[in-house]
């Protein structure tokens, strides 16, 4: 293993330890539940086989499937750096 992440690019390695944290924080949360795979799988209405990909650590999960996972967990799965506030907008200046 220690082979294959000295060839990788350092987003390659931040995105693989980004997806391990977030399988064992889904881990922590389940075992705080007392809930398996396959009750996680029931709760979200998924196979099981796509839940273990999810725990895999491997798998590349979108906001959104992340967004769903907190929200049927009643957990954050991941928190943002800072609280969420409105953004103004700005203005682009035209290039011409």
């Amino acid at each position: 293993m220690d082979e294959i992440r000295e060839t990788m690019s350092p987003e390659m390695k931040m995105q693989m330890e980004l997806s391990v944290s977030i399988a064992n924080r889904i881990y922590e949360i389940l075992d705080e539940k007392g809930m398996t795979q396959k009750d996680f799988a029931l709760l979200m209405g998924k196979t099981e086989t796509e839940v273990s990909r999810w725990l895999s650590g491997t798998h590349n999960m979108t906001v959104s499937t992340i967004a769903k996972i907190s929200t049927a967990l009643e957990e954050d799965i991941i928190a943002p750096a800072r609280p969420v506030q409105p953004q103004r907008r700005r203005r682009v200046a035209a290039v011409l």
